[in-house]
């Protein structure tokens, strides 16, 4: 028997206070803020430094961080990374897509990524590193912003112009190179381009020197839940190559919106791409 709804203002009974600290603790790491004080921390959090303290020394003991070389700031420690790898090996895009980006690394010699959107930023989920792959190496964690890049761009194509522009309230968008976009209004025409193509293109569009096409991977919804990709170490892509190259990604996508569609070989999706809220 599946447990009865509960009413909204008995939640707070449900919930653990310390365990809910120790989360927002954790999750103030991030790619800019490897490192971080206890000060610093009872100051963000807003709690007494004895009390972040002795946070920190149970989520220590469990490997969630630990200490710094300083001796005074505290990182994030294996047993988080341990738990996202347990996480992307539980998703169906990664169980599934494994092989067809290998598949693809080994038809265009290039790396192929699977990368998923989390708000503002898209998030490599898996990867299969090509024969070249010295002059770039993406690892798997790794995060881009969304409205800067040609995969943002696709994981982006189910939002309306009223949903982007609650995702980005704020004007100009953070500019990355001369043709990242600074309006919801700009960001929104090119969301558009990608979408009636079907695929993205982007070279030197976000890093000097790397171009990178991509396509989405559409689930059984209609909806882009992912985008799989290849990154070419040059700035540009030669006119005759980059024909055979968009054909291998789009394939590869396909064949991976299938999979998670739970659609027979050769089955199509048919359903429209939904509008959804950011």
């Amino acid at each position: 028997m599946s447990e009865p709804t509960r009413p909204a203002a008995a939640e707070d009974r449900y919930t653990v206070p310390a365990l809910s600290r120790g989360l927002q603790l954790l999750m103030q790491f991030n790619r800019e803020d490897r490192q971080l004080s206890g000060a610093e921390l009872s100051r963000r959090l807003a709690l007494p430094r004895a009390s972040v303290f002795r946070m920190l020394c149970t989520l220590e003991q469990g490997g969630f961080v630990e200490r710094a070389e300083d001796g005074v700031s505290y990182k994030l420690g294996l047993s988080v990374l341990r738990l996202g790898f347990e996480l992307l090996s539980s998703m169906e895009l990664t169980e599934h897509g494994r092989t067809i980006i290998e598949e693809l690394r080994d038809r265009s010699g290039y790396s192929a990524h699977i990368v998923v959107r989390d708000a503002r930023e898209v998030v490599f989920i898996a990867k299969a590193a090509g024969v070249s792959a010295i002059f770039h190496s993406i690892q798997v964690g790794a995060r881009l912003p969304a409205h800067a890049t040609v995969l943002g761009r696709l994981l982006l194509s189910d939002l309306d112009v009223a949903a982007l522009k609650i995702l980005y309230p704020q004007e100009p968008l953070p500019r990355h190179t001369p043709r990242t976009p600074t309006t919801v209004a700009e960001l929104k025409a090119l969301i558009d381009r990608d979408r009636t193509t079907g695929y993205g293109v982007s070279m030197g569009g976000f890093e000097a020197g790397i171009s990178t096409i991509a396509a989405p991977v559409i689930n059984d919804h209609g909806e882009v839940s992912a985008a799989l990709s290849i990154t070419v170490p040059q700035a540009t892509i030669d006119e005759q190559k980059l024909p055979p190259l968009v054909e291998m990604v789009r394939e590869a996508a396909a064949k991976l919106s299938q999979r998670i569609s739970h659609l027979p070989d050769g089955g199509q999706i048919v359903k429209p791409l939904k509008k959804k809220a950011a």
